[in-house]
């Protein structure tokens, strides 16, 4: 089958979250599986754009609106990624650094979809699957569908949406609908919910399927979705949830080019240990205590807010008993918390600001916990990164951190899960890892036991592709 991937991120070229990691990585497993995938996304003005080879595809011209602009569409030369992959340039609203964070990015994503659905109609075949990746390519289906100068090519491609997030959905009002290219107005209401046009709720009307990115977080999405509850309970008998997968290629102990120290399950206590030193000389920390990290967006779905407060309570508690890495940006308030408290615990606790890939790496290599409060997790990556490097998840019991982790509680378990995103469930959370620290044996079983877990993209391949054929 030809798959058509778009998305306002993919891996390694523009990343803000989980939704660049699946987009990098599940189309390069379809293609070795056999099929054609293609990805499309905006054209940033990001390092790998300028670190790599081009060539012009496609040059059109069209209008949001009143708005007349002029895109063009070039292709990665040497497929770099495992799939072919095509960026749309639209000068004023697409030639940007930063993914998101504009005050008109509504502006930008509805003139992306617009240059995107104005080119496949000029194709001389059509694709088998266009699959669109959260709200940012919501109106697709619609316009797919219902806009006539697209609807007699287009409206018999099958589109299937998978939402990452059902948190943010795109909203706009009622005074864009002139954006989007003249479509049948009898179906103003596949675009509206509560008012104005929203671009996920509109695709999760349109869509032939929608796959979310594990089962429980699909079933939350029914009394926690921000709004679209009602519809979820609607749609059901189209939605489904298919975990994600990782890339085992990329998230390797093993071989990863962006750790220290190399190991596998033969040799994970020195290989762990070779890492852990190297964290804790960097920032200061005690090699000898349990090291506890957080990786990740500071935000209220991550409850990141309670993030300080649970800190300094475990600190002043547990005294030279364990010891914190915090890295993460977002919210400038929890940043200013949390590097207030650096510089308090001295060999205990650091927090550093930012993103840093290669950091990240050697944290989930060097890190004995991995701390993951989460208010809202449809999925969760970072958790199956640690279990690959054999680091045990701290989770909180929602959407896929519950269809990943068995709290050791458990026949089993692996991992430590607790209910509530509050200071007192990380507290105790915290206890059980420093016990389980000192219980060498279990420790290491849960190390080995991990490691050897499989959430690799195979399976969630097949079950896209399965997905795919019930609608061709």
């Amino acid at each position: 089958m030809e798959i058509i991937h778009i998305s306002a991120e993919c891996y390694p070229v523009a990343k803000a979250g989980g939704l660049g990691d699946v987009v990098g990585a599940l189309p390069k497993y379809q293609v070795k599986a056999g099929h054609y995938a293609k990805v499309i996304m905006p054209m940033y003005r990001s390092k790998f754009l300028y670190e790599n080879e081009w060539d012009v595809d496609f040059k059109g011209s069209t209008n949001m609106g009143n708005y007349f602009f002029d895109y063009t569409i070039i292709k990665e030369r040497h497929n770099k990624l495992g799939f072919d992959l095509y960026l749309i340039d639209i000068n004023g609203l697409l030639d940007r650094e930063k993914i998101y964070g504009y005050d008109d990015d509504s502006e930008r994503f509805t003139a992306f979809q617009i240059a995107f659905v104005h080119w496949m109609n000029h194709w001389e075949h059509a694709p088998d699957i266009v699959h669109c990746h959260d709200h940012h390519t919501g109106l697709i289906p619609f316009m797919m569908k219902n806009c006539y100068a697209y609807k007699n090519k287009l409206q018999n491609i099958p589109t299937i949406l998978t939402i990452h997030n059902a948190q943010y959905q795109g909203w706009m009002g009622w005074d864009k609908s002139i954006y989007i290219p003249e479509w049948d107005t009898w179906k103003w209401g596949e675009l509206d919910w509560g008012n104005t046009i929203n671009p996920l709720a509109s695709a999760i009307k349109c869509a032939w399927k929608v796959t979310t990115v594990s089962q429980s977080y699909m079933n939350e999405l029914k009394y926690n979705s921000n709004g679209l509850e009602k519809l979820f309970e609607y749609e059901q008998g189209k939605c489904s949830g298919i975990l994600n997968g990782i890339d085992n290629e990329v998230w390797n102990p093993h071989t990863d080019p962006l750790i220290k120290y190399h190991y596998k399950t033969t040799s994970l206590k020195t290989g762990k240990k070779k890492n852990k030193k190297i964290l804790c000389q960097q920032f200061n920390l005690n090699e000898n205590v349990p090291l506890i990290v957080f990786i990740g967006r500071l935000v209220g779905e991550k409850a990141a807010d309670i993030l300080p407060n649970a800190l300094l309570t475990i600190l002043n508690a547990m005294k030279n008993e364990v010891s914190f890495l915090v890295l993460g940006n977002g919210d400038p308030h929890i940043e200013w918390e949390l590097t207030n408290i650096n510089g308090n615990f001295p060999g205990y606790y650091h927090f550093e600001n930012g993103f840093k890939e290669a950091l990240s790496h050697q944290m989930y290599a060097g890190a004995d916990f991995l701390l993951m409060p989460s208010r809202v997790e449809p999925c969760g990556l970072n958790q199956m990164y640690a279990l690959r490097y054999g680091t045990i998840p701290m989770v909180r019991s929602t959407g896929g951190l519950q269809d990943t982790v068995t709290d050791m509680g458990e026949w089993e378990g692996f991992g430590i899960r607790f209910n509530n995103a509050t200071v007192a469930d990380i507290h105790y959370s915290a206890s059980r890892a420093i016990s389980v620290y000192k219980d060498e044996t279990h420790m290491k079983w849960m190390r080995q036991h991990i490691m050897q877990i499989n959430h690799s993209w195979e399976d969630t391949v097949q079950q896209y592709i399965n997905l795919y054929q019930s609608i061709k």
